[in-house]
């Protein structure tokens, strides 16, 4: 089934609630102050199932000017707008202002009803549509269908139903596979149940017992139920009006403008780079201007702060600038936002956030507005230096990990996404760096691949080491062409270490006098013993033991299998004291050469 949601939009008294009730048999107004006083103060749901396979949900919007806030607040996550005009009084401010914020918000579909058609004769009905065919030239309801209707006596409302089915039936429906994203319009306690929020979900899905997040608190939650349009469902989607009953949380605790969202998915920002552009008849904007900023269900206070160069952006204008909020909230690239004056409280604008956080200049947020999903993906890694992992990039641009496209400039590793010509640098740059330390270094084997950790990512390392001029030999990497040479003191040090160690048998010299007599000085000799160590020529059984490997290798034949013995038989099998029979005992077992049980030895 197709889920669009429809948004009402039209001046104060021009019969939008009694037009929604017209169509669905629903009272939108769910409020005693509204019904009592006429008019509709906060925002109001119906809906509307067209057979087969449509469910159109009705946004029904105040059109006072005072609760212009509360309008913004329903349009969030609406498809198409039904422009509601009264035939006898046509186009007014809150006409003008309601449909400009639908256009700011990037709606692209509608139609216009022409209610209280019975209150007035042909011309004036003809009139009155002329003047509408004036007012939405050149924008997205021009052509629109206009159906004349009146909710008192039920005149135009199957051809306005019909309209609307069909206008639903052409309309784009919203990402379901991406992110869940639900921003909160009301939050309240339902007896038996508890928590309960609603709002239009804009994107993905939810399910009962599901875990989410409520930004910007970063507060986690559990799904205990989900209700679309009233009735309890195994899953909300995104285009659907979805009431969630929460656990861990009480409803004072949450406020419209919150949303409720996959959890550690989204980043909250106290800045955003955006297109900006302002309404014909708003004032000029100077950098610094405050304003009430609408994005979502919020309301939040902010400030523009235009680049160097640009001191404001006049009337009906249009250019990219920063927007920095008093406090931290949700902010999704590709989202589309209202701005508002403090005083006197009028809408003068609105845009789309481009980036999140701190944008550095006007051409790179220019790049991101022209740039396709691709290009744009590959503008942010290609900022990030050494790359950035799939969730980083998911979060920064709102897109679901298998949402990011493929980009020829772009390398995608196993968990990680890396610029190509960076790459190619970069190795280049390693290998010209190993070089350097097998000259400043020549009897290392190469350099610690810990180097390299502490600097760059392991996917990018793994990648960069695959390199045919490159060896990598446990922890160290090599130039291949890279062996050790050493000089003739070096080799007579060498040499010396080795008969110290071979000549001993099991009862070794300490190796700090051993180092100290092969001839070179103390850091040199360490490194010829790592030298010899790591050829295996001698073995490490202790820290300060270490044998020769034509030794053990005796010992290991001198064992036979099967065989037992204690410590004290060791001792006089091998001729060694305790200081030597002890670790070499430790360094068999570990070997698995023998087995301890008990106080012998059994030889495996």
């Amino acid at each position: 089934m197709k889920h669009v949601i429809v948004g009402t939009a039209g001046h104060i008294d021009h019969g939008k609630t009694a037009l929604v009730k017209a169509l669905t048999g629903i009272d939108a107004d769910r409020l005693a102050e509204e019904k009592r006083r006429g008019i509709t103060i906060d925002i109001g749901f119906a809906h509307l199932d067209v057979p087969p396979d449509l469910r159109i949900g009705f946004v029904d919007v105040p059109g006072h000017e005072r609760f212009v806030k509360n309008m913004l607040a329903g349009a969030a996550g609406i498809d198409l707008v039904m422009l509601v005009i009264a035939a006898g009084e046509s186009i007014k401010p809150q006409t003008r202002e309601h449909f400009a914020i639908c256009r700011l918000l990037g709606i692209r579909t509608g139609l216009i009803a022409l209610t209280k058609s019975d209150l007035v004769d042909n011309d004036l009905l003809e009139l009155t549509r002329m003047d509408i065919e004036e007012f939405v030239a050149g924008s997205f309801l021009e052509g629109a269908t206009i159906v004349p209707v009146s909710s008192k006596t039920g005149a135009g409302v199957d051809e306005l139903r019909a309209a609307l089915a069909q206008a639903a039936r052409q309309s784009s429906v919203k990402n379901a596979s991406g992110a869940f994203r639900l921003p909160i319009d009301r939050a309240f306690t339902m007896r038996g149940f508890g928590t309960v929020v609603t709002g239009t979900l804009i994107s993905g899905e939810v399910h009962p017992e599901q875990d989410v997040m409520l930004y910007p608190k970063r507060t986690a939650l559990r799904v205990r139920g989900v209700q679309v349009h009233g009735t309890a469902a195994a899953k909300a989607v995104a285009g659907q009006r979805t009431a969630i009953n929460l656990a861990g949380i009480e409803a004072r605790e949450i406020a419209r403008g919150m949303l409720l969202a996959a959890p550690e998915r989204f980043v909250c920002a106290k800045e955003f780079g955006c297109a900006l552009e302002t309404l014909e008849d708003a004032p000029p904007v100077r950098n610094r201007t405050p304003v009430h900023l609408h994005v979502g269900t919020a309301e939040l206070e902010a400030e523009i702060r235009l680049f160097p160069g640009e001191p404001e952006l006049a009337p009906g204008g249009r250019t990219y600038a920063r927007i920095v909020l008093r406090e931290p909230a949700l902010l999704v690239p590709r989202d589309r936002f209202i701005i508002r004056r403090f005083s006197p409280v009028s809408t003068i604008g609105g845009g789309v956030i481009l980036d999140v956080g701190r944008s550095r200049t006007r051409e790179r947020l220019e790049r991101i507005d022209h740039a396709t999903t691709a290009e744009w993906v590959a503008i942010l890694v290609q900022e990030s230096s050494a790359g950035m992992s799939p969730s980083e990039l998911a979060k920064r641009t709102g897109l679901g990990e298998r949402e990011i496209p493929d980009h020829f400039g772009i390398l995608k590793l196993p968990g990680w996404y890396v610029d190509r010509k960076w790459l190619e640098a970069a190795r280049e740059t390693l290998i010209a760096q190993i070089r350097e330390f097998h000259r400043l270094n020549p009897l290392a084997p190469g350099m610690p691949k810990k180097t390299l950790a502490s600097t760059l990512p392991g996917p990018v390392i793994d990648v960069l080491l695959k390199h045919p001029e490159l060896a990598v030999e446990g922890d160290v990497v090599r130039h291949r062409t890279h062996r050790i040479v050493l000089q003739q003191q070096e080799e007579s040090a060498r040499n010396a270490i080795v008969s110290a160690f071979e000549t001993a048998g099991l009862a070794v010299p300490a190796l700090s006098e051993v180092l100290a007599a092969s001839g070179v000085e103390a850091g040199k000799a360490r490194t010829l013993l790592q030298i010899l160590l790591r050829e295996g020529t001698l073995v490490r059984v202790s820290d300060e033991l270490v044998f020769h490997k034509s030794a053990l290798g005796g010992l290991r034949a001198s064992l036979t299998k099967g065989s037992k013995f204690t410590v004290p038989e060791f001792k006089q099998k091998t001729g060694v004291s305790r200081k030597y029979a002890i670790p070499l005992l430790e360094y068999l077992d570990r070997e698995k050469i023998t087995r301890r049980e008990g106080d012998s030895r059994v030889v495996l």
